[in-house]
């Protein structure tokens, strides 16, 4: 008995599948009016074979933007002290930064607790730095930055190309020792800014850093789009 003859819609994805494996993350993916067009066949069968490949992560669809693709979620392990900016270079993706806010302002609770463990909550500031960080022209998370009120030289640096860490050496101090605990939420108010629906999931990382004489340098909560980024766990067996 003759096999069946493979649906239309399986052998489409078959190829989009081959195309996607060369493609680019972030790289804008053709419509489906467009597709349609190509295999000369129905909206309805390109829109099948499209389903595959979203289910898999390897396509998302943006309202109002239109598709892209998508690659494996880069990964940076939790014990390594590596800036968002080093990380992108050393996947072959040119970090960038878009700045929402740049200035000395009255310090929350959380950054007061974490900058200045010594004194009381009133009356502190800190320089707060909230990008939203891409590689390429990908946004992968949105960061609330906090440094002690006296590096206000960090704002004058280069926030949108550059990395603050560089610039945290080049005013004499090194990022050296630092401590995260890692949450989950999904993207609520700052969706916009990301692009993405309320309800992506991202990937929380809350952390604190010292410079090398041991005293605190930076607090940053940074939240990553969950599939186009993730933190490496290595860890011990305990029997």
């Amino acid at each position: 008995m003759a096999a069946a003859p493979q649906p239309i819609y399986e052998r489409i994805e078959k190829q989009l599948r081959r195309r996607l494996s060369g493609a680019r993350d972030g790289e804008p993916f053709p419509s489906e009016p467009k597709l349609a067009s190509e295999f000369g066949v129905s909206r309805m069968t390109v829109r099948a074979a499209l389903a595959g490949l979203e289910r898999d992560g390897l396509l998302e669809r943006v309202p109002g933007k239109g598709s892209f693709v998508r690659k494996s979620a880069a990964a940076r392990p939790v014990g390594t002290l590596m800036s968002f900016h080093d990380q992108a270079v050393a996947l072959g993706k040119t970090p960038r930064s878009r700045v929402l806010e740049a200035e000395t302002r009255p310090a929350t609770a959380g950054q007061a607790a974490a900058l200045y463990p010594d004194r009381g909550p009133d009356g502190l500031n800190v320089v707060a730095i909230t990008r939203v960080r891409l590689f390429d022209d990908l946004p992968v998370a949105i960061e609330y930055a906090a440094f002690p009120a006296h590096l206000t030289g960090l704002l004058t640096a280069d926030l949108e190309t550059g990395s603050l860490h560089s610039a945290l050496r080049r005013l004499g101090l090194r990022p050296s020792l630092g401590t995260s605990v890692l949450t989950a939420r999904t993207a609520d108010h700052d969706s916009l800014e990301l692009a993405v629906s309320p309800t992506t999931p991202l990937l929380v990382e809350t952390r604190s850093i010292v410079d090398q004489h041991h005293d605190p340098l930076e607090h940053t909560v940074s939240s990553y789009i969950a599939d186009r980024y993730a933190l490496q766990v290595d860890f011990n067996v305990v029997e």
